[in-house]
């Protein structure tokens, strides 16, 4: 099967679930505090749940590692300025930004390297996504200057990791070794440097805090695993752009755990985003 012609119904429902699972990781990310103790947390949980990937998958092979190597470059990137837009913004607002930047980028970037010309339905899919996503930041507060700079340079890291990823995982006949060494190699280096100089802090945490930063981290790996089996049976644009529909899923979050206006905007959005998906489903 050539993944870049065809959008099967059942990995448009695996994005969805990959979707779900992102906001809500992102949602308990959002809720700690203290950002660096916040990602430590999750780098912990993912090498939880990265390590049995690695034990038990087949490794991905050698072609597919130049790839893997460039994306956890990629993803400390991301990490980092995923930090900042949480430190300095809403998460009703830097989370659908930073997602929204993603799905028309991954569609330049699909055209040109992978040689992925979606359908005019899927473009016009991907459009209306991305208009829906942006139509989310207008809801509410504008986002500050640091929140709006940190948000647009982790959209395009997103772009790039998706990208870079989407080849990766179909070179490395191992789509779940893959994950396993990508989630395993980029989770190590938040704990590490919290543990290096914050050790005491990460001690005096409650333990409901500790235990819900280490499941948003096993709930990270499943959401990008997801995600990565899904670009081995579809094409990249429309998988980044379905999957980006965490936001709505995250407007809902930020509705009723963070108390944060849903309003006419958001529900417009909603409705932008619903009819995006019927688009690319006609792909």
């Amino acid at each position: 099967m050539d993944p870049s012609a065809t959008f099967p119904p059942a990995v448009a429902l695996v994005v969805l679930a990959a979707a779900v699972t992102h906001a809500t990781w992102n949602a308990i990310a959002h809720a700690i505090k203290d950002q660096t103790l916040a990602f430590a947390l999750i780098g912990v949980g993912g090498l939880a749940a990265a390590i049995p990937l690695t034990i038990v998958a087949a490794l991905p092979a050698p072609a597919s590692r130049p790839y893997l190597l460039g994306s956890v470059a990629i993803h400390v990137f991301y990490n980092l300025l995923l930090m900042r837009c949480y430190r300095f913004g809403e998460f009703g607002q830097v989370y659908p930004l930073a997602r929204g930047i993603s799905p028309l980028v991954v569609t330049i970037l699909a055209a040109v390297f992978v040689h992925e010309i979606p359908a005019p339905p899927q473009v016009a899919g991907v459009l209306v996504v991305s208009g829906g996503l942006a139509t989310l930041v207008l809801a509410g507060r504008r986002p500050g200057r640091p929140a709006f700079l940190a948000a647009v340079g982790t959209g395009l890291t997103i772009a790039a990791y998706t990208t870079v990823d989407g080849v990766g995982v179909r070179l490395s006949h191992s789509p779940a070794g893959y994950i396993g060494w990508l989630m395993l190699l980029e989770s190590l280096c938040v704990p590490m440097f919290a543990l290096a100089r914050r050790r005491s802090m990460i001690a005096s945490q409650p333990p409901r805090i500790l235990l819900s930063g280490v499941a948003a981290g096993a709930l990270s790996v499943l959401a990008y695993g997801l995600v990565l089996w899904a670009q081995t049976r579809g094409a990249l644009a429309p998988i980044a752009a379905l999957r980006e529909t965490s936001v709505i899923f995250g407007a809902l979050i930020a509705t009723v755990a963070f108390r944060e206006p849903f309003g006419r905007t958001r529900i417009a959005a909603t409705v932008l985003v619903v009819a995006g998906i019927l688009l690319l489903n006609l792909g």
